[in-house]
């Protein structure tokens, strides 16, 4: 019972501690339910996604996990809604032949657009109308997914961009992120 309790945190472990081994190789069970809970979230707001809106779909929850804004002022999950929804309606518009910009109220949900904006301006940049009605579908998704997140977990403000942080992890031995 101490060992699983204290390991590494007041008990200095030996690297090759039987132990030690077998709990990195089997996670708890409540670290796999909230894998699977995740991975159904995403799988839930990527249904009916062609190939190219799903690699649209990962690039930008990428890019968000990712971001961080000039002023060190964390966004949470709300700025993500609302910027990502004044950007598919500026991509609606454009994909009509109508140039408006659509921006975000809120200061920290329009510097996200503003920073998003060329990242998906950059992959699309021979896709022309039907790449923009694209990035509409996946930004109205990713605002969909980012409020069924945030309404399941109404007591944290970041729920959203906390399941992006766990899904998108860095994976220190690897070259590509991966779930960790």
């Amino acid at each position: 019972m101490c060992c699983g309790t204290k390991r590494l945190v007041e008990i200095p472990c030996p690297a090759d501690c039987p132990y030690l081994t077998s709990a990195r190789e089997h996670p708890p069970a409540v670290t796999v339910r909230q894998q699977q809970r995740d991975i159904d979230l995403l799988a839930h707001g990527m249904r009916d996604l062609s190939e190219r809106q799903s690699q649209l779909f990962f690039m930008i929850n990428s890019f968000l996990q990712r971001y961080e804004p000039p002023e060190l002022q964390a966004i949470i999950d709300d700025d993500v809604i609302e910027g990502v929804a004044a950007l598919a309606s500026t991509f609606e518009t454009a994909s009509r032949g109508v140039i408006y910009d659509h921006r975000p109220t809120a200061p920290p949900a329009d510097r996200l657009a503003a920073a998003l904006k060329p990242v998906i301006a950059e992959a699309g940049k021979h896709g022309g109308s039907a790449f923009e009605r694209d990035a509409a579908v996946v930004l109205r998704r990713i605002g969909e997914a980012s409020q069924e997140v945030r309404m399941a977990d109404r007591a944290n403000p970041r729920a959203y961009l906390d399941l992006l942080g766990r899904m998108f992890k860095e994976d220190r031995n690897s070259e590509r992120p991966g779930y960790t």
